[in-house]
């Protein structure tokens, strides 16, 4: 039984920025924040797990079902991550490349300490309870002195996959689509970096800052981080309500309000963003309709362009009704990898992927997210993150575009280095 209590924040910005820095002292964080993006679907701005009660790790071998005994026998909030790789749990798939995050493929804890802000309203969830620990808590992170100490991150990025080899790779995956093997697939490219030395939490924060994504996370387990800038919702249940948000289509921002609007109208129009996203837009609505009550699946909205700090993005919402009989984890089994970073039709594209890439995908293009113990829960994308062992001091970021029939290998370059930049500016 979880202790609840209620506190008003008085300075909303300042206690954000010290909650972060008070809750990495422990060995597993997860933070996850809306930046305040006004959502159709939502429950808080911001969550804040702190200091595993339980917790599983695993590989991919038999991983859901692990998971899946994990949630139903704890039923209580769960914060962790699915990395892109469960695939291999899920299909007779293999993850054989270079990997040198080394990250556990699933992870997941229940955390002692639990902190959910709407507005300025601040709910406080304890497990196990000590006299006044909640309060002492609140006094300490209020007090945290959270200020930047500007040190000099060491860092020299290099690139896995040179342009003239990136440039190769892509004709060979448009040869894959000339010849019918797939209609699509989104090829990644890692950018890395060896003997990395940073600070987690500001290069968090300063990657938060440029970008004020919608599905923002700082997660730490042990030496393991992610730090994360994604715009992107994989999937959330509501009650019967199932909902998921792929994004398909880039285009950068323009240097005044004028170009800005004329380069959103041709994200909106252009042929080859579009026909990408439909195609993403088709493999979720099969891939919901697998657990989904019959004729309940809708295309809510389609092809929608939104505006972020960074960039345009198009968007579509895909909507099921699922019975109470069906458990979270199957719905997440039945969707997962996400088909925004996969591709149609979605196997043979994750074989193509692994042939192609160089790199284990590992968390990115993978999940983080929470289970509440309602059953309910929301997950997002891994995608605008930098990835972070600091035991073998190795950091690496990941990018990567939709390849269809119409793709222009110098062009899906360009939109890997506009979608890279946030990272390359925190990182230099």
């Amino acid at each position: 039984m979880r202790t609840k209590v209620l506190k008003q924040i008085q300075n909303l910005k300042t206690f954000k920025q010290s909650i972060i820095h008070w809750a990495s002292q422990s060995r597993e964080v997860v933070v996850l924040d809306t930046n305040n993006h006004i959502q159709n679907y939502g429950s808080y701005d911001m969550l804040v797990a702190v200091e595993a009660f339980t917790a599983i790790q695993t590989d991919y071998f038999n991983a859901f079902d692990d998971l899946q005994q994990y949630q139903s026998q704890t039923k209580d909030w769960l914060f962790g991550y699915l990395s892109y790789d469960l695939k291999n749990d899920t299909e007779q798939l293999n993850s054989s490349n270079f990997d040198g995050l080394q990250f556990p493929d699933l992870f997941f804890f229940q955390p002692k300490k639990l902190f959910l802000i709407k507005g300025n309203q601040l709910e406080i969830q304890y497990l196990n309870y000590i006299d006044d620990e909640i309060d002492d808590d609140f006094d300490s992170i209020n007090n945290y002195d959270s200020t930047f100490t500007n040190v000099e991150s060491k860092v020299q990025i290099n690139q896995q996959i040179p342009k003239e080899k990136y440039l190769d790779k892509v004709q060979k995956m448009l040869d894959h689509i000339h010849k019918g093997n797939i209609y699509e697939a989104n090829f990644c490219m890692e950018f890395f970096a060896e003997n990395a030395n940073i600070n987690p939490i500001e290069v968090y924060q300063k990657l938060n800052a440029i970008s004020e994504p919608p599905f923002a996370v700082f997660l730490k387990n042990k030496h393991y981080y992610l730090l994360s800038a994604s715009p992107e919702r994989y999937l959330r249940k509501e009650g019967e309500k199932v909902i998921s948000q792929p994004i398909k289509g880039t285009a950068r921002r323009g240097f005044s309000e004028e170009e800005d609007n004329l380069i959103k109208k041709e994200l909106e129009q252009n042929e080859k963003e579009r026909s990408e996203n439909i195609m993403i837009v088709d493999l979720v609505r099969n891939d919901l309709s697998r657990t989904a009550a019959k004729g309940s699946v809708e295309v809510e909205e389609l092809c929608k362009v939104y505006t972020f700090k960074q960039v345009h993005q198009m968007i579509s919402t895909i909507t099921s009704t699922i019975s109470h009989e069906i458990s979270p984890i199957e719905i997440i089994k039945t969707t997962f990898p996400m088909g925004s970073m996969t591709g149609a039709p979605k196997i043979s594209a994750m074989q193509i992927i692994e042939e192609l890439e160089e790199t284990k995908r590992g968390l990115y293009s993978g999940a983080v997210g929470y289970f509440t113990p309602d059953n309910d829960f929301d997950f997002n994308v891994v995608i605008r993150s930098i990835l972070y062992n600091n035991k073998n001091e190795y950091l690496s970021f990941s990018v990567g575009s939709a390849i269809t029939a119409k793709s222009i290998p110098e062009k899906e370059y360009e939109e890997c280095l506009l979608k890279a930049k946030a990272m390359f500016e925190v990182l230099r």
